[in-house]
């Protein structure tokens, strides 16, 4: 197994032990400040309710971005951690 695998594995356990669904969850991420990719992490979340959060770093070449929204289930968020994964550059805090 490897160590993305196992981060899964990992999370999953965690938020079946810690979480009742359906559950607001806090997904955050830091991606190059690029338009493209932030719209790309938007557009994961569109139709979704999701209130997004926008902080540029200090230097301008990163953006954070919060995503609060509901998710029935443990397995939907491991479904949006992997396709966020997608975006090039990213980073799955």
């Amino acid at each position: 197994m490897d160590k993305r695998e196992q981060f899964y594995k990992n999370l999953k356990k965690k938020l079946k032990k810690d979480t009742s669904f359906p559950a607001k969850y806090l997904f955050k991420f830091i991606v190059p400040a690029a338009e493209d990719k932030i719209k790309q992490i938007e557009d994961l979340f569109d139709f979704t309710g999701a209130v997004i959060t926008k902080t540029s770093s200090k230097t301008g070449k990163y953006v954070s971005i919060s995503v609060l929204v509901v998710m029935k289930k443990v397995d939907d968020i491991i479904l949006k951690y992997m396709e966020a994964e997608k975006v090039e550059g990213i980073i799955s805090l």
